[in-house]
């Protein structure tokens, strides 16, 4: 791919004849797949929802953490104070003490203690069961990814859709400047026959007149034309992702239209390959996880941990104490259960939604995939019907030219004639674009590429 993208690069910057750039449709979407700005931000979505499936991965490790804790007191947290003094001496009979003969000087105590102190922990957890929202939760962010990916490849596809529309719509213009250069030659053809006629005195000044009216209307026609395919040029450098060339010429034309056999999908075969489709079943497997992980919300949670702390600060001399253990703990919500069971229905409800969304859709996707086929044959039609209104208009024109230099017509119906020949062939071309169109909608509709159908 990374090959192809090269060389319709080095295609882009060829250029031909006077300066003119060329570009064929398949090198247009290869651009637009290279470049457009809606294609480059739904693949850095994708990116982003990997870093969450990663983040989720690691609920399954050890939550590890560390806690250290200095204080300086302006006094001691504790203070006592015991005067000294004779404390009596008797022979373990209370009766005794009153009457006490001898004594042992006790000097007194002075403690002050938490001045200071030093406290360091750290803690390691491993949960062992959490009602199964770890494996959910990382399901349901592999679906997440699932889902950036596939909203991907349907940006791609609009993206593309939005290439060939605009492609085919200035491929439409290129073929009425085409139109519009034979329109002025009848035109200047038939302005120097009425001058010389009228110059030999044939003719009178009004019908020099009306063949120049002619040619001002077409003028301005002519000006129209070329200013609405600059701007469609425009929209259609910025749907690719290059600078505006107003010198850029499309390479197709209109002259290969295939059968609309050659496009036919069955209906059942290509639902599946719809984005849409495949995205709504995601929404509904997801929806699934979330009453799992609801459920996980209300069942006992078991994890086991260790550890360790440091202290200093606790004895007068400041001797530090380190200490370890090991744990169990074991979390039943019983009181949650009450309510939890409610929280359970409504994801419940919800899933049953999310079901119905998708079989309703996917009767949407259905009728949309039969109605651009309907387009298709509909447009296929027009061209015939236009086709056959172009020769009889070609036969009209040939037949009034000769009248009209046999002197049975006059220049008026000559005129319409020319008139009447250039409004079909215009109609035929906005025919076979509108073909060409309908084919991209179709192909999209039912997830199938133009060039795997080409090929057949």
């Amino acid at each position: 791919m990374k090959k192809k993208i090269i060389i319709a690069v080095a295609l882009f910057l060829t250029t031909e004849g006077y300066g003119q750039t060329i570009l064929s449709l398949q090198q247009s979407k290869e651009l637009a797949s290279k470049n457009n700005m809606a294609i480059k931000n739904s693949a850095l979505e994708i990116d982003a929802a990997q870093e969450v499936k990663k983040n989720a991965y690691t609920n399954y490790f050890p939550k590890v953490s560390a806690t250290a804790f200095g204080m300086r007191a302006m006094d001691p947290l504790i203070k006592f104070n015991m005067p000294g003094g004779n404390l009596p001496v008797y022979d373990g009979n209370p009766a005794n003490l009153a009457t006490a003969t001898e004594f042992a000087y006790f000097p007194g105590l002075n403690l002050q203690l938490l001045d200071k102190a030093t406290v360091g922990l750290i803690n390691i957890t491993q949960p062992i069961f959490v009602g199964g929202k770890i494996t959910n939760g990382n399901k349901l962010a592999q679906i997440g990814v699932e889902v950036k990916e596939q909203q991907h490849q349907l940006s791609q596809q609009e993206t593309l859709l939005k290439t060939e529309q605009q492609y085919w719509q200035i491929v439409v213009l290129q073929e009425k400047e085409k139109t519009i250069a034979q329109y002025e030659a009848l035109l200047n053809d038939v302005n120097k026959q009425v001058n010389d006629a009228y110059k030999s005195g044939l003719v009178i000044k009004n019908d020099v007149l009306k063949v120049q009216i002619k040619q001002s209307e077409l003028k301005t026609n002519k000006s129209k034309l070329q200013s609405g395919k600059q701007l469609a040029i425009m929209q259609f450098c910025q749907t690719i992702g290059i600078a505006y060339d107003s010198a850029l010429v499309l390479q197709e034309d209109l002259q290969n239209i295939q059968l609309p056999n050659a496009y036919y999908a069955d209906l059942e075969t290509a639902l599946p390959n719809r984005m849409e489709y495949r995205l709504l079943e995601q929404s509904v497997k997801a929806a699934r996880l979330q009453t799992k992980m609801k459920r996980g919300d209300y069942l006992p949670q078991v994890a086991v941990g260790a550890a360790g702390y440091y202290f200093s600060g606790l004895s007068p001399q400041n001797d530090a104490t380190t200490n370890g253990l090991v744990y169990g703990t074991v979390s039943i919500p019983i009181s949650d259960w009450w309510g939890g069971s409610h929280a359970i229905k409504e994801q419940k409800i919800k899933v049953q939604i999310a079901e119905n969304n998708f079989n309703d859709t996917k009767g949407l996707l259905k009728l949309q995939m039969e109605k651009s086929w309907t387009d298709v044959n509909e447009s296929y039609r027009q061209i015939l019907m236009m086709e056959e209104t172009v020769k009889q208009t070609d036969e009209n024109l040939k037949v009034i030219q000769t009248s009209y230099n046999s002197g049975i017509v006059n220049l008026s119906d000559l005129l319409e004639a020319q008139a009447l020949q250039t409004e079909t062939a215009d109609k035929l071309i906005e025919a076979k674009t509108q073909y060409h169109q309908a084919v991209s909608t179709y192909l999209q509709v039912t997830g199938t590429s133009r060039e795997d159908k080409d090929k057949r």
